[in-house]
């Protein structure tokens, strides 16, 4: 069984291709485009890179094509891309404006071009599906809850894997196969010994994520991506009154005000140097006090949610960083892990430091909690869970 994994920028393609036989799965292919402007152009050469490197002969041979969908109204789980997927897609485009519009653009070319291949979404919400619901409830009326607004969470597939893999490393078979089989059996309420983790996802796009014995607990993401932690350059987490109180007084638009907290808030509002990490990191190390400020919110911001999950899991496990910024930048995940012996977090700043994209133990001998850098492979997740889909629907 053959299955490629579309990942779909507003200007990229980038995709992997996975087979699974004899119970094992390989990586048999991975490539992508940057500066897309020509979805049906960047399919068509992807599709001709897998015969060229002989990793299909032909598109028969696909089995599925998985995508990393974002987030849909009443839509959630491992399902089939059709027309009520894609206009529940289309319903909440004002949630995921950066996400949605091109996901549905390219899955459509994608079922234009190969129209005998099964296509299955993913939801980013997945995952937070079996939170508890007194943590994703916004204390809003009746009628705003039954339209949807309420905590989803995001950054799924990137958190399941760090479900499985922190429980793998943790010794915890037990936890790490449930994990795996949570779109299928659900959270777990009879594991004698839970298994506490805090997954801290941090890239252009960040989260923090309670995992309780392989399930979701609870995110820093809200309703939308634009909710949480300072996002590269999304506001993250702001008061409701903000919003209205700064149209009246600049003058602006909600369209326009919205822009500004979609594409000019974040790290890059604070700063005013740039959204990326790296960029921020070498101004503030030039003294420049906005991109350190940038910074210091970041951390902040990191510690304030890994301290609300400490606390309602009774303490932790594991904290694990993932994505590029908490598998590269050795700096933040040191700020980030700075004073917290005395709730047994204790970083050992040799390994740290020595620890870049690789997977590593990065904690303390003596130390409690573990703290790891594990690599998130989301793809892999979307690939496993399209397999499962296809299975059970053949069952």
């Amino acid at each position: 069984m053959k299955i490629l994994v579309a990942n779909i920028g507003s200007t990229s393609l980038k995709w992997r291709l996975f087979d699974f036989s004899n119970n094992g799965e390989r990586l048999l292919h991975k490539g992508g485009f940057e500066r897309v402007t020509d979805y049906s152009k960047a399919i068509e050469d992807c599709l001709a890179e897998l015969k060229a490197a002989n990793a299909i002969r032909s598109e028969n041979e696909l089995s599925a094509i998985g995508f990393k969908t974002v987030i849909a109204r009443d839509v959630t789980g491992c399902v089939r891309l059709d027309e009520r997927v894609l206009q529940a897609m289309t319903d909440y485009n004002c949630l995921a404006p950066a996400h949605n519009p091109p996901y549905i653009t390219g899955i459509k070319l994608f079922a234009r071009r190969v129209p005998e291949v099964p296509l299955i979404a993913l939801f980013e919400t997945a995952f937070h599906q079996f939170a508890p619901e007194a943590v994703m409830r916004y204390a809003v009326p009746e009628a705003w809850r039954q339209i949807g607004v309420r905590r989803w969470g995001f950054h799924g597939a990137s958190n399941k894997f760090i479900a499985e893999r922190s429980a793998e490393l943790l010794c915890r078979p037990d936890v790490a196969e449930h994990a795996r089989q949570l779109y299928v059996n659900g959270a777990a309420n009879n594991i004698a010994r839970p298994l506490r983790v805090i997954s801290c996802h941090l890239g252009g796009s960040s989260s923090v994520t309670g995992i309780l014995n392989g399930a979701s607990i609870g995110s820093s993401m809200g309703m939308s991506p634009q909710s949480g932690l300072p996002q590269n350059n999304r506001v993250g987490d702001l008061d409701t009154e903000a919003l209205p109180y700064a149209v009246k007084m600049l003058g602006l638009s909600v369209e326009e005000a919205q822009k500004q907290l979609s594409k000019q808030s974040g790290l890059l509002g604070i700063s005013g140097v740039s959204n990326d990490v790296r960029d921020i990191t070498e101004a503030a190390n030039k003294g420049n006090a906005n991109a350190k400020l940038a910074l210091d919110v970041f951390v902040a911001s990191v510690r304030h949610w890994i301290g609300s999950y400490f606390l309602q899991m009774n303490g932790a496990d594991a904290i694990v960083f993932t994505a590029g910024t908490g598998e590269n930048r050795t700096e933040l995940r040191a700020a980030i892990c700075a004073d917290l012996e005395n709730l047994g977090i204790k970083l050992d700043a040799e390994k740290n430091n020595s620890t870049r994209a690789t997977e590593a133990v990065i904690s303390a001998v003596d130390s409690p909690v573990k703290i790891f850098v594990i690599p998130t492979n989301e793809e892999l997740v979307v690939a496993r869970e399209a397999r499962r889909f296809l299975e059970m629907k053949k069952n």
